[in-house]
Parts: structure tokens; C-alpha cells; sequence
């Protein structure tokens, strides 16, 4: 047992306090009698008590118990090492004494408990699977092991790693554990390796011009000597294969290419050889701008071609025309594009993660977007609600109409145990954005089903959306597909309700049979005006039954093979249940003064036959409405992109004039002009440092000002932290996968510049050696050893634990028992403690002497008796 104090220098206290009690018991020294030299020592006693006890003292009570942590590293670079981790520890468990504490937990790039603290551990329990393999945070992994263990006892943390840390710093770590009662052991794990190729790096110019030839260098590392195939790819099309000799060490190999795609180009290059230990070091991408006339693609689905291209003729811009189902699904092929033009494309064909990507190109990159009218496009096309809808400078609801028919809508949706998952979410999803698309006054319906029709929502007039929309998302999968009596009571429900549109939406993933006829119940339903489509969701649906009913009911048949499309589709029908969106009497569309129009309409404004009624945004530029206030031409800036919603068509047929007016070419190339961004001149020097950051530098020494936007291929914003480190650099910190990366950089004038750069795959899958110098550090600062035998690990502690017992408290009551009795000695005199005990003394003797007489006289009644 140990007396410690934690404010010595309180200690100083007692000079001042001793030389006055000193220098008065001096001077009064023959005056002072020895009852008052007695009441003089237990006043000096209470003071030298209370400066103790502002030292903060405490007693250190020794502890028994002991506590081992094993730390298993199940990261990528020690993969196949477990078992024997495993078999370490449970050889260790042998020694495991009962004043031991033991727990096991594992560890990648986060901490993952296997067996909590405990004395009972005979054996490590089976470890749960572990994610996040492709880093290594050793420093992480020991300071959350510090947090779950008592720093009282003596504690020893049993690390089983390579050492190969790829995430934080562990050193910081060790600091913390000076002068602690931790010690690290370490167990050496190191993965065996026979063979294996790793591509090292992979460059390609940073700018290149079309047409000129450019070097693809591949640098790939060999362990052994072997052959092998490299593949190269440009913007996923293969553009290179070659049969290599690779020799051991580093291989060197060089490709020229002449490409004939512009933009940002992403170039891949793989390596594949037999009996290859590591997978994920193979591949590796790279990126090249590619500078040359802007390029346009305009996504048309006509057989005979786009309208747009036509009217650009031949010597405008450079544009490529691609059906919607060919639209790619990177974010890197829509940067190839300076813009994009959607001619009357419904959203479905598009699916939304398609559209999030080409937002995320439009927000952050500044490709600009414009989306032609159509039957099948705006609010008819289905992209209420989506993110392309959010870009453009119109809304899709119309809003403010008045004499529209009065619509009934009910929808029959497939909750069966096969819809679980995405499947139902999404319908769910789209149900409620249909009910959003409808009016309070608008009947509303809804059916789910499994082997028997639920109905959810009865069909009667709309007037809670918002609880409407709550109970829809609130449905949940489970049971059978029966679909005939569903579809039933969903024409039941409408027959005989006077509603000028009555519409049903059928949407299911599955089979149902039955006796009964559906051309009976849906041609009694025609005859009561009410149609239906039919949804089919994924392979397995009943796609033939489902086509023949919607052709039946006068409606339309969607196969869906993209779940994500079901909100589009249901949007859609929504939709064109009122044909009120289509405005087709022919008017003469009203011009706003307009920065970049007004040349067009100087010589007077064609007649237009229709369009597709919208809603203009608040900020929105409107350059062309109707006579009923509708947008016709409106434009706004959406991020760094700018976006125009053009509502009547591109053939001619609701465009009617303008077709076959003199400026009808320079209508299109106006707005492809307006479209196109303003790219800075500067080029920003992007490079990743050695911890993975990426420093930004800034010829123009205005780095502070600079706003960075970070992208990965799925088109995701990523996260950024910028830290500016001197006028013309920034460090920026992103969060990423390895793959490619796009940066998005706007200057304090507005102008942007953009690249991709590669973050490569993880030091985890790079072949080294443990990295013993950091274990050594890491046993030595903290007083542990490197591991031989299992049994070391319950060894006898060097440091033994502590228990810390706090004293004050008792010094303090201490002190003031003695002050009390100093007080109450100078109040009533030293005279009154002896009073106070003659007093007590004869009451105590004439207790006694009647305690005597009263035996006596007991005594004395008893003889006589």
C-alpha cells in the first residue's frame, strides 16, 4: 500500500502556517500554561491535516485481478493467418489463471468484439465475419481495447498483427500509454505468399489532344517469373491485348494509342495469370482530358432519327445520337458530353440511378441538360419527383388549373412474400408519389394483395394525402399471389362512381390462376369507362397474362426489369389518366426579353399547335409561355450546369410553324450554345500524397477561395474536407473506394475546371514483409514482448494494478474535529472538560448506590415472602 498526493507543491503551504505557530509558541512560550501548550498542538495539528488534504492525498490498494486483451489482425494482408491466430490463443487459455480477466476482439479497419471481458473464458468462440477488410487502423484497434478494460489493473494487450498499419498512426497511441499499466505483446502473423503480379502503376497523359498519340505505361510487379495476359480498356471498350513475359521484379511495358473519344477518358488496364494470390491488386484505372469542340448527346428513340440532329445540320457541333436503353451507367461516359438533350424520352427507359448520375454530371460538372416535349416526356414521361426533375427549371405537377375531369384512380399492388425487398419498397414508393401527383377532390384507392385482396385505402374522394401516403408505406410483404379477385373489387370499387376518368394500375411480380374470365370483368368495366395497365416486375411475372389485360382494359403494359423504374412508371400513368397535360390549341407564344434569345423573335413569333403543361420554377428564366401562363421555353442554372425545358416537340407535329421557320436551325443551336459550360483556362495540379490526401495547387495563388466537389463513378457525391496549407495549395480529404474520382474545382469568378484521378486499390493487397520495426517500437514503449510460446501470454505481471482510494475527505473531517474541539476548548475553558467529567462521574457512582438499594430491597421483600 502506497500513500501518493497529486498537488505536492500544496505542500508550501505549511511554510508560512509552521513559521508563524514557530514564532508565537517562541514569544509566548513562558506565558502559555500546559493546557494551553495541549490546546496550541491541536490547533497547529488541524492545520498541517487541511494542507494535507488540499495535496489531494491517496492510497494505492494493490489488485488482484488481471486483465488480458487479444487483439486479432484480420485485415487483407493477413488473410488465411486466423487459424492460427485462433490456435494461439486457445493454446494460451491453457495457462489462464482464475484472477484473469481475458477478452478477444478482432480488428480491420474497425474494432469487432468476439468475447467480452471476462474470467470464465475457457475457449475463443467461433469470430464473426469481418467487413471492411481492405485496411488496417492498429491505432484504432488499441485505443477503443484501452476504453473497454479497467486502467486500475494491470493490463497486457496481446496483438496478433503483420504490422503493415495502412489507416491512422499508432505511435500517437503508444504516447498515451507511458507510465500506464498496459504493455503490448506482439504475436507475429505474416501471410504466405508462393506467387503473385501486382499491377504498380498505370499512367496516361494528364491532357492530351484528339487525335494525337498517347502513352499507356503499365509497370507491373512480379514475385516469380511467369506469363501472362494484359488487357487494356478505354471508357470500358477494349481497346489492347497482349500476351506478356513477365520476369521478377518490375516490368515495365508501353502502349501508344491514338483515341477517338474526347472528354475526360478513363483508361484501364488488367493483368491476368494463373495461380495469382492476390485479385485486387490486378487493375487500375486512369484518366486523361482530352481537349477538342464540345460534343453534344442527344438520346432519341426514333427509328428515322432525331429531329435535333437534323436541324443543327451537319457543320454545327459534334453530337452523337443514342437510343435510351444504350445510356451508360458511369458517371465518366456522361463527361465525355459538354451537354445533353432528352428528346421526348419517357423516364422509365432512363431508371432513376441513370438520372442521379447525369444530375450529379450536371450539378457538379456543368454538362448542361435540355429535355424536349412529347407525348412521353415531362409529367407524361414520368419524372415527377426525380432527380431530373430537379434540375430543370420546370415542375411537372401543374398547378393552378382549373376544369380539369374528375379522375379516379386505384392501385392493386402485389404484397406477396416474392416482392420483399427492393421490389415492394419501390412500388411503395411510387404508389405514394401517384397519390402526391393527384387532387384533394380526386378519388383514390388501394388494393394490396397476396392470396386475397387487402384493401388498404377504400376508394372514396382523396382528403389526407400526407396519411394516405403514410398507410402505403407502411404495407408489409408476406403470403401468396392471387390476382382475380384483387382486380375485382378494384372495378367493383369504381363502377359505379361518377368520375370522368377512371383508371387501374395492376402491379404484381408473379403468377395467378383461376376459372374465372378476366375479358368478362374488364369488358363490363370498359363499359363503366375504366381502364387498366398492368405493371410486370421482374422474370418470373405472368408477362403474357399481364400484356393481354392491358390491352383488354385500354391501357398499357410495362415489363420491368429494373425495379428502380416502377417510380417513373406509376408517375407516368398518374399522369396520363388526365390528357390535360397535353395543350393542343394552336396559340402564339409570348416572348420575355431574354439575354441570348431575343435575335431569334426580332422578325415576329411562328404559331405553336401544343405542349405539355408544366410548372415554372421560382428562379426559373422563362423565355416562351403560353397564353395560360404555361412555360414553353424557360432555362435556369442548376449547380454549375445550365438546363432548359423546351415543352412542345421537336418533329414539327405540336411545334407546328416553327418547324418550318427561317430560324428553327438557329433555334437548336442557340439553345446547344447556352447549354454548353465555361471551362477554366487554369489547370489545377491535382496529386494524392503519401497519407492518401489529395493537394490541390493554384497557379494563381487563390487556392483559399477555391470550392472542390469530389464524385465517384456511381455518380455519388463524396464528402470533402479542405484545408487550405499556403496561398496557392489546399489538401483535400476524401472519403473514397478505390477506383476513379472526378474533381469538380469552381474559382471565386465562377469558372470550373474538372479531372478524374485514380484512387488505387489498398496497401492491404501490396506483398511486404511484417513490418517488425513498428512492432518492436510498439512492445518496447509500452514494456511488452514479442510472443514465442502461447503460455508467455499469462506470464507474471511486471506492473502490478492499483486500486486509488481517495483520503481528503477523512483529512478534512479530521480537521475539523480538531478545529471543534479547539473552539469549544477556548469557549468554555480547559475547567469544563473537567467539570464535564466530575459530573459524569457522580452521576455514574449515584446510579450505582441506587442500583444497590433497589437489589436490597428486592432482596429483602423476597425473604419475607
Amino acid at each position: 500500500m502506497d500513500l501518493r498526493i497529486d498537488y505536492p507543491l500544496a505542500l508550501l503551504l505549511l511554510i508560512p502556517l509552521l513559521g508563524y505557530f514557530v514564532w508565537t509558541w517562541w514569544h509566548h512560550r513562558k506565558q502559555l500554561r500546559k493546557n494551553q501548550q495541549i490546546v496550541f498542538g491541536i490547533r497547529l495539528l488541524a492545520v498541517i491535516t487541511l494542507v494535507f488534504a488540499l495535496c489531494a492525498p491517496y492510497l494505492l490498494l494493490p489488485v488482484k485481478e488481471e486483465q488480458v486483451v487479444f487483439l486479432i489482425d484480420r485485415s487483407a494482408s493477413v488473410e488465411g493467418t486466423t487459424e492460427q491466430a485462433v490456435a494461439f490463443i486457445e493454446e494460451s487459455l491453457q495457462s489462464k489463471k482464475n484472477s484473469h480477466l481475458v477478452g478477444v476482439y478482432s480488428f480491420a479497419s474497425d474494432l469487432q468484439t468476439e468475447s467480452i471481458l471476462t474470467d470464465t473464458l475457457e475457449h475463443v468462440p467461433e469470430l464473426s465475419e469481418m467487413t471492411k477488410e481492405s485496411e488496417t487502423n492498429i491505432a484504432q484497434a488499441i485505443q477503443l481495447s484501452t476504453g473497454i478494460v479497467d486502467l486500475e489493473k494491470a493490463t497486457r494487450i496481446v496483438l496478433l498483427t503483420d504490422g503493415l498499419e495502412t489507416k491512422g498512426d499508432v505511435t500517437e497511441q503508444l504516447t498515451k500509454l507511458t507510465n500506464s499499466n498496459v504493455s503490448i505483446d506482439i504475436v507475429e502473423l505474416s501471410k504466405e505468399v508462393n506467387a503473385d503480379v501486382s499491377i504498380q502503376s498505370f499512367t496516361t497523359p494528364q491532357v492530351a489532344y484528339a487525335g494525337e498519340q498517347q502513352q499507356l505505361v503499365t509497370e507491373i510487379e512480379a514475385t516469380s517469373q511467369t506469363t501472362g495476359e494484359l488487357y487494356l480498356y478505354e471508357n470500358d471498350q477494349l481497346i489492347h491485348q497482349e500476351d506478356i513475359q513477365l520476369e521478377e521484379g518490375t516490368n515495365s511495358f508501353t502502349y501508344r494509342h491514338i483515341g477517338n473519344s474526347e472528354g475526360l477518358v478513363k483508361y484501364e488496364a488488367l493483368i491476368q495469370v494463373k495461380d495469382d494470390a492476390i485479385l485486387e491488386n490486378n487493375k487500375l484505372t486512369s484518366v486523361t482530358m482530352v481537349q477538342s469542340t464540345p460534343r453534344l448527346l442527344i438520346v432519341s428513340d426514333r427509328e428515322e432519327g432525331s429531329p435535333i440532329a437534323s436541324a443543327l445540320g451537319t457543320n454545327s457541333v459534334q453530337y452523337t445520337v443514342m437510343p435510351s436503353s444504350e445510356l451508360p451507367n458511369s458517371l465518366s461516359s456522361y463527361l465525355h458530353y459538354n451537354a445533353i438533350i432528352f428528346d421526348n424520352i419517357p423516364g422509365h427507359l432512363v431508371g432513376e440511378e441513370k438520372m442521379g448520375i447525369i444530375e450529379q454530371a450536371v450539378k457538379n460538372f456543368g454538362v448542361g441538360f435540355m429535355m424536349v416535349g412529347g407525348e412521353n416526356s415531362f409529367g407524361l414521361g414520368g419524372y415527377f419527383k426525380t432527380p431530373i426533375e430537379a434540375l430543370l427549371p420546370v415542375e411537372m405537377e401543374v398547378k393552378g388549373k382549373q376544369q380539369l375531369p374528375s379522375l379516379g384512380l386505384v392501385i392493386v399492388l402485389d404484397r406477396s412474400g416474392s416482392m420483399m425487398g427492393p421490389k415492394i419498397e419501390l412500388a411503395k414508393e411510387a404508389a405514394a408519389r401517384s397519390v402526391e401527383l393527384l387532387r384533394e377532390e380526386d378519388t383514390l384507392g388501394f388494393i394490396a394483395f397476396d392470396d386475397r385482396p387487402w384493401e388498404i385505402i377504400e376508394t372514396a374522394p382523396l382528403k389526407d394525402k400526407e396519411k394516405a401516403v403514410n398507410t402505403i408505406l407502411s404495407i408489409a410483404p408476406g403470403g401468396g399471389t392471387e390476382i382475380y379477385s384483387s382486380l375485382e373489387l378494384a372495378y367493383e370499387n369504381l363502377a359505379d362512381l361518377s368520375l370522368q376518368r377512371k383508371h387501374i394500375i395492376l402491379l404484381t411480380d408473379g403468377q395467378s390462376y383461376t376459372q374465372n374470365s378476366y375479358e368478362d370483368l374488364i369488358e363490363e368495366g370498359k363499359g363503366n369507362n375504366i381502364t387498366l395497365s398492368t405493371v410486370a416486375i421482374g422474370e418470373d411475372a405472368d408477362g403474357v397474362l399481364l400484356e393481354s389485360l392491358s390491352e383488354l382494359g385500354s391501357g398499357r403494359y410495362y415489363s420491368v426489369i429494373d425495379e428502380t423504374t416502377i417510380p417513373s412508371i406509376l408517375s407516368r400513368e398518374t399522369a396520363m389518366i388526365s390528357k390535360t397535360y397535353i395543350e393542343d390549341n394552336p396559340f402564339y407564344p409570348v416572348i420575355y426579353n431574354a439575354e441570348g434569345w431575343n435575335d431569334l423573335f426580332k422578325n415576329g413569333v411562328p404559331q405553336m399547335n401544343a405542349y405539355i403543361g408544366t410548372t415554372a420554377k421560382q428562379t426559373a428564366m422563362v423565355i416562351a409561355e403560353s397564353e395560360k401562363e404555361d412555360p414553353v421555353l424557360a432555362e435556369w442554372q442548376y449547380g454549375l450546369g445550365k438546363t432548359i425545358a423546351f415543352t412542345s416537340d421537336s418533329t414539327g407535329a405540336w411545334t407546328g410553324d416553327w418547324a418550318r421557320w427561317e430560324e428553327w436551325t438557329n433555334f437548336w443551336q442557340t439553345a446547344v450554345s447556352r447549354l454548353f459550360p465555361t471551362y477554366n483556362d487554369i489547370a489545377y495540379d491535382i496529386r494524392r500524397d503519401s497519407e492518401g490526401s489529395f493537394v490541390i495547387t493554384d497557379p494563381t495563388n487563390q487556392a483559399a477561395f477555391l470550392d472542390v466537389a469530389v464524385v465517384d463513378e456511381s455518380g455519388e457525391e463524396l464528402e470533402v474536407q479542405s484545408e487550405p496549407i499556403s496561398a496557392s495549395k489546399v489538401r483535400t480529404v476524401v472519403d473514397a473506394e478505390p477506383g476513379l474520382v472526378f474533381f469538380r474545382i469552381t474559382s471565386g469568378d465562377g469558372s470550373i475546371y474538372q479531372a478524374g484521378l485514380t484512387i488505387p486499390y489498398s496497401a492491404e493487397y501490396e506483398l511486404h514483409p511484417p513490418n517488425e520495426t513498428l512492432l518492436t517500437q510498439i512492445s518496447e514503449k509500452t514494456g511488452g514482448k514479442f510472443l514465442e510460446e502461447p503460455a508467455e501470454a499469462f506470464r507474471e505481471f511486471t506492473q502490478k494494478g492499483a486500486e486509488k482510494q481517495n483520503i481528503t475527505t477523512w483529512l478534512v473531517l479530521l480537521s475539523m474535529l480538531l478545529f471543534f474541539i479547539d473552539i469549544t476548548i477556548r469557549r468554555f475553558g480547559w475547567g469544563f472538560l473537567q467539570t464535564v467529567g466530575r459530573t459524569k462521574k457522580k452521576v455514574s457512582e449515584k446510579q450505582v448506590v441506587e442500583d444497590e438499594t433497589n437489589v436490597a430491597q428486592l432482596l429483602k421483600g423476597m425473604k419475607k415472602k
